[in-house]
């Protein structure tokens, strides 16, 4: 069975989705669209704007999921047996598989981008990815921290993200390189994704999406909230609201598409960080 994956916040960078614009006159047209749609010009910051723009979250998750979804609309090769989408991939993956229009999702994205915007700038959080211990350690320092610190994205048996306040994210990490953890990278993000913090976020995003339109997915979406099968158009729109303040189960979700019947991954988006988690992740499955 083929599974398709499409990536979130990182894979970005400047000149991304020019190629298809030149290429194909449906990409040109949608691309087009975008602009018209947003009321801006996506397409020049994303072609030959300053990456300092472009990696701001607002025009960051707009540019991945304008990409990502063309590349689905203008290829004869998308044909999953079942997709899923890590964090904002999510996104990509339900407008490719059509359980809402591109224009929905553009929509969709944009408001929620505009929104953690928002909570990252009126916060001061973080987030760090911790290489080499166990899940469950670092879980337990979590919890035992006074601040609100938690796991934010389960990537790989080796990596783990973990988010939240910045002071109680320096805390743990201190603590972390002492009991034996063997990198720490703190990431270049002003927010504390997938964390309680951005409570605020999932409340106005909730609101929002109940007026976005949803079908039942033909094909089955492992979400990040559960790491399951998802086809119910009801399922989805609620797990998309709970992801803004729940970890990412991206390793859970592979493991189960693997069980599930999965032999290959196509990862469709900007670069191929994705397609390194698999191989961990595979060679780890038992």
């Amino acid at each position: 069975m083929k599974a398709y994956l499409f990536p979130g916040q990182g894979s970005q960078f400047i000149g991304m989705g020019k190629d298809l614009y030149k290429k194909s006159h449906l990409a040109k047209e949608l691309f087009r669209l975008s602009d018209e749609i947003l009321g801006f010009k996506m397409t020049s910051i994303m072609f030959e704007g300053s990456m300092d723009t472009l990696k701001k979250t607002k025009y960051t998750q707009l540019a991945i999921y304008i990409y990502s979804v063309i590349k689905t609309k203008t290829s004869n090769d998308f044909k999953p047996d079942m997709v899923a989408g890590h964090s904002l991939g999510e996104f990509s993956a339900l407008a490719a598989i059509n359980v809402f229009s591109f224009e929905d999702g553009l929509k969709l994205v944009n408001q929620r981008a505009s929104i953690m915007q928002n909570v990252c700038e009126s916060t001061h959080g973080g987030m760090a990815v911790v290489f080499g211990l166990k899940d469950s350690l670092i879980e337990d320092v979590c919890k035992q921290d006074e601040g609100i610190i938690v796991p934010s994205n389960y990537n790989s048996p080796e990596q783990l993200v973990i988010s939240g306040e910045i002071q109680a994210l320096k805390r743990v990490c201190l603590i972390l390189k002492k009991i034996g953890a063997k990198k720490i990278l703190v990431l270049p993000v002003h927010g504390a994704f997938h964390s309680p913090i951005m409570e605020p976020a999932r409340k106005k995003f909730k609101k929002f999406i109940n007026k976005i339109y949803f079908q039942d997915s033909k094909y089955p979406i492992y979400q990040n909230v559960t790491a399951l099968p998802v086809t119910k158009s009801y399922d989805i729109k609620k797990n998309l609201v709970k992801q803004l303040t729940t970890p990412v189960k991206w390793k859970q979700s592979i493991k189960n598409m693997i069980a599930h019947g999965a032999i290959s991954f196509t990862e469709i988006g900007p670069g191929n960080i994705l397609q390194g988690l698999i191989k961990k992740i595979s060679r780890n499955f038992t």
